[in-house]
């Protein structure tokens, strides 16, 4: 039976992130593994509630669970999906927690093969006992850039980085729908163990190069449309372009005021990778001219008496 995360951590759907944060961090002290030494019930409650809030701090995996429903979430993302992006010692610092000993392991399923959820000692090292692994690399971190259209339909990219003055190529997968500030991940692609063990990982940060057309609002596309008051006052049609080039006549009613929104729904951004659509809005904009000429200028203000 699929796990219910909100009963997990012990919340209600309608808790704030500010509030979910807090309670994973008061269990996260409670169940960490260097605080229950051998302990696998707490070593396994820490792992349910870490992977709650992987889920619940995510506002588009919690757009998704909350969607689709436990089980249906669970079919479409797999544990390393889940996990993808949560940098459990990122968040363990935030909390004043240095991180632990141990090295923690999920299993898919069944047999099959485990992914490292904590990969190495949290630490860089092993506890006092040794855990017979050599210390990883220095885990990297660059930026790079993509544009709407790569989180509309996806996207690879190659690109050239440069460790310790050598450069290699790495193949990047862009899923469809990835928000800015987000990290994809390319395991063992980072810095070299200083001792022989295992490379970092490199972390690659996403940023969205602004469009000429479009701005993002979280799922939404929004593109601006120029009317002229007359236009505004009667009504008209105007034709916009979504983002994958599909055309549409759009009909603004008489009387839309400047800055007033239309929907076309399902023509935004993907929410994910197996998501749904976000909406396409089109923001009016009244133009006032900024000249006019003498009969413009007369008729302007014929209007003006009639009180318009």
């Amino acid at each position: 039976m699929a796990m219910d995360y909100y009963e997990t951590l012990g919340v209600s759907k309608t808790a704030t992130p500010d509030e979910i944060k807090k309670v994973y961090r008061k269990l996260a002290l409670k169940y960490h593994p260097d605080r229950n030494n051998g302990d696998k019930a707490a070593e396994e409650r820490f792992k349910q509630i870490s992977e709650a809030y992987a889920v619940l701090s995510d506002a588009e995996k919690k757009r998704q669970y909350d969607t689709f429903g436990s089980t249906q979430f669970h079919q479409r993302y797999s544990q390393e999906d889940i996990f993808r992006n949560f940098d459990i010692n990122e968040i363990l610092r935030q909390f004043n927690f240095g991180g632990g000993s141990q090295n923690i392991h999920f299993r898919s399923g069944g047999g099959g093969g485990g992914f490292s959820f904590f990969g190495n000692d949290m630490r860089g090292g092993c506890g006092s006992g040794g855990c017979g692994q050599q210390a990883k690399g220095q885990d990297l971190t660059y930026q790079i850039t993509v544009t709407l259209e790569d989180v509309m339909h996806g996207a690879e990219r190659n690109i050239t980085l440069r460790t310790n003055g050598t450069p290699q190529n790495v193949s990047v997968k862009i899923p469809k729908g990835i928000e800015a500030g987000k990290k994809l991940r390319l395991k063992d692609k980072g810095g070299a163990s200083p001792n022989g063990g295992p490379r970092g990982d490199l972390y690659l940060k996403v940023e969205i190069a602004p469009h000429e057309r479009f701005v993002r609002e979280g799922d939404d596309l929004v593109i601006e449309k120029l009317v002229s008051f007359s236009e505004a006052c009667l009504g008209t049609k105007v034709e916009v372009e979504t983002i994958e080039g599909k055309n549409f006549v759009v009909t603004i009613p008489p009387g839309s005021v400047n800055e007033s929104r239309l929907r076309l729904k399902g023509h935004g951004l993907p929410v994910g990778p197996i998501g749904e659509r976000g909406d396409l809005y089109v923001k009016l904009g009244v133009a006032v001219p900024k000249e006019l000429n003498q009969e413009q200028e007369d008729l302007i203000r014929d209007l003006q008496k009639l009180g318009l």
